[in-house]
């Protein structure tokens, strides 16, 4: 467990928050299986295929990995028949979570925590890069028809990639947001189990918002598998700072959410707004004040003239002269 700054926190570390939520380190990897051959006749064996890759996790690698056949996930394309030739027969996720391999042991200082930080973190990335280079590419034979592995890190999941498309995005595809540095300040969670945060629907902070992702729950559904539309919802968080949401961005990278007292854990994507459609909402109020504003001042320069030309229509001279009975 960890009580250091978001800023200082190192990607194999758990970080404690409220209610008996924490955010548990991970390396989830995204799974694509092809046919070697292109030509697949019957579906792919789900159950011998994760044995496959749980074994060469444990045999292949410099430093053996024991994957509990929870966290490998493998869905095989039921319809053959719809399948073009250069299409996958299989997709999977695979979650690695025991990362204690690169931790250092015993007790050390604030300077050297530090250090031993930035030094956690090079490891980290290193050794996902291997194990995504040691399984990418690779061939499976399975009950005689050989398969090859495409293995890459999700979005969700490379912090280091999503800050270089977010910094992209704003520097030359801004969508006309031409005045100022502008920067994310938005996430959004989604995955999470509602019941986690059945009450409230909606936080105490105006920037915290929980609704049912109804989305999530039908493409997991899709073949009739795992989850049902309703039991997740999507989280949307708004900073006041970019480097407040900078520090939260990078912490949820990489990481599941786990409840105390609970076996489940929730494998969840985190990504940014990047249509602006929160900070949009954040500023209408006050556009629309100041809209008004302008409104009526323009209204009360336009009334003026209008009413001095009223005047003016009956000077002295050419008053209408009233009538008297003789």
């Amino acid at each position: 467990m960890s009580a250091k700054p978001l800023d200082s926190l190192p990607p194999t570390e758990t970080l404690e928050i409220e209610n008996g939520l924490s955010l548990v380190p991970r390396v989830r990897l995204n799974l694509t299986v092809y046919s070697s051959t292109g030509v697949v006749t019957k579906p792919i064996d789900e159950w011998k295929m994760k044995r496959t890759l749980i074994d060469f996790l444990k045999n292949s690698l410099s430093v053996p990995i024991t994957v509990p056949e929870d966290d490998l996930q493998i869905r095989r394309l039921r319809d053959l028949k719809k399948r073009k030739r250069e299409d996958p027969v299989a997709f999977g996720v695979l979650v690695i979570r025991d990362l204690g391999f690169l931790k250092k042991g015993g007790k050390r200082s604030d300077v050297e925590e530090e250090e031993d930080a930035k030094e956690l973190e090079r490891k980290f990335l290193e050794w996902r890069k291997y194990i995504v280079e040691k399984m990418d590419g690779i061939e499976l034979n399975i009950e005689g028809v050989k398969y090859k592995l495409n293995v890459v890190v999700p979005d969700s999941d490379d912090f280091e990639g999503t800050k270089k498309a977010w910094e992209e995005f704003y520097a030359f595809g801004n969508r006309g947001f031409s005045r100022g540095k502008q920067e994310p300040d938005t996430i959004i969670v989604r995955g999470v189990p509602s019941r986690w945060f059945a009450e409230p629907r909606v936080s105490s902070s105006k920037n915290l918002n929980v609704a049912e992702d109804d989305g999530l729950g039908k493409d997991a559904n899709e073949d009739g598998d795992d989850l049902i539309s309703g039991l997740h919802c999507k989280i949307v968080v708004q900073f006041e700072t970019y480097q407040d949401f900078y520090n939260a961005f990078k912490v949820l990278c990489g990481r599941s959410l786990q409840k105390e007292g609970s076996k489940l854990r929730a494998d969840y994507e985190v990504t940014w707004d990047k249509d602006g459609f929160f900070r949009f909402s954040r500023n209408q109020p006050e556009q629309n004040s100041s809209r008004i504003r302008e409104m009526t001042t323009t209204n009360q320069r336009s009334e003026a003239p209008r009413h001095q030309q009223r005047v003016s229509q009956f000077s002295a001279d050419q008053a209408p002269r009233k009538r008297f009975k003789e």
